[in-house]
């Protein structure tokens, strides 16, 4: 090569580098709030954030260098969540990614205009988050958590294993579930029908929880159903200690609820959840409206069954629901 035209490549390539340079700093970085009603030592949790995280990065965007992550964990503490909501949307994030029904009830009251995508929601039409599940129409959308036909299905798969089953306890924390008669109706229509009696009552804590369940384990062929919140799911282990306890066999939506002892727990995939609101979110970073975003529903489900505690019950679990079982604990 000729200096002369080794000189004119060199200046060429030098004057393109400021150019590059430039595009790479002209990325903006876009903010996105996440508002969580656990407790940021919940493994579980954390596991749903990193299939969000990973959904995310496959869809091109990475953490520090065109997006950023702003956490509030709030558990399932009302103070707590409405410091968190505010504290989110004074910061202005170009969106909000919200774990549950409290939660997003409360940001909504705080935002009309900050994006919303929220991940575990029961009845979102009904409670005004959205004006229907085709067209949200407001600032929110997002993925439904189960639908209120599950109620029914839980009781059925606990007859199946627990046959002499006559009475199910169901504690509701009245605050994380404002939805809990729009599942206590299903729930005790397919009851009747197996010839089981719902037992509600409202728990304001773990403490609550206890009473409640000492006092309904007192009675014979008693079952226990904790309504599902983030509550609940948040207490899960100990929901599950205490239902061992009292030799109580139970069933729960999220799967944590059966690793830790609890009889069994059939539910979506959560975790899925997290993943298919990643596509929402970079719908929205790139410009759709909630507005026009259908609200969806789960499509992975998963049913987890724990032999061990069916033996200390002395029960026998039917081979054909093992066999239907996404994992038998033995």
């Amino acid at each position: 090569m000729r200096r002369r035209d080794f000189i004119t490549l060199l200046g060429g390539a030098a004057a393109a580098w400021p150019l590059a340079a430039q595009a790479q700093q002209s990325v903006r970085l876009r903010r996105v709030g996440l508002l969580i009603g656990y407790r940021n030592d919940n493994q579980q949790v954390k596991g749903w954030l990193g299939s969000f995280d990973d959904a995310l990065g496959h869809l091109g965007w990475t953490d520090g260098r065109n997006v950023t992550f702003d956490f509030r964990w709030v558990g399932d503490d009302t103070t707590l969540i409405q410091q968190g909501a505010a504290e989110l949307v004074a910061a202005q994030p170009d969106l909000i990614l919200s774990s549950g029904s409290p939660l997003t009830a409360t940001l909504l009251k705080l935002t009309r205009t900050i994006p919303v995508v929220f991940v575990n929601i029961v009845d979102p039409v009904g409670q005004g988050f959205v004006e229907s599940l085709s067209r949200p129409g407001g600032n929110a959308t997002g993925l439904v958590n189960l639908e209120p036909s599950m109620a029914g299905k839980w009781i059925e798969l606990l007859k199946q294993v627990a046959p002499q089953l006559m009475r199910v306890a169901v504690p509701t924390n009245a605050t994380s579930a404002p939805y809990a008669d729009f599942y206590l109706k299903y729930l005790k229509s397919t009851a009747s029908t197996l010839g089981v009696e719902v037992i509600s009552g409202t728990v304001a804590d773990m403490t609550e929880f206890r009473t409640f369940t000492a006092a309904q384990a007192r009675e014979p062929n008693t079952g226990l159903l904790p309504m599902p919140s983030g509550f609940s799911s948040g207490h899960a282990p100990e929901m599950a200690a205490v239902a061992a306890q009292y030799r109580l066999p139970s069933i729960y939506p999220v799967r944590s609820f059966a690793d830790a002892g609890g009889l069994m727990s059939y539910g979506n995939d959560v975790g899925d959840n997290y993943r298919q609101a990643a596509i929402f979110v970079d719908k929205i970073l790139r410009g759709a409206k909630p507005s026009e975003l259908p609200v969806q529903f789960p499509t992975k489900f998963e049913m987890v069954i724990n032999l061990k505690t069916a033996k200390t019950l002395g029960l026998k679990v039917p081979l054909p629901l093992q066999a239907a079982a996404d994992e038998v604990i033995e």
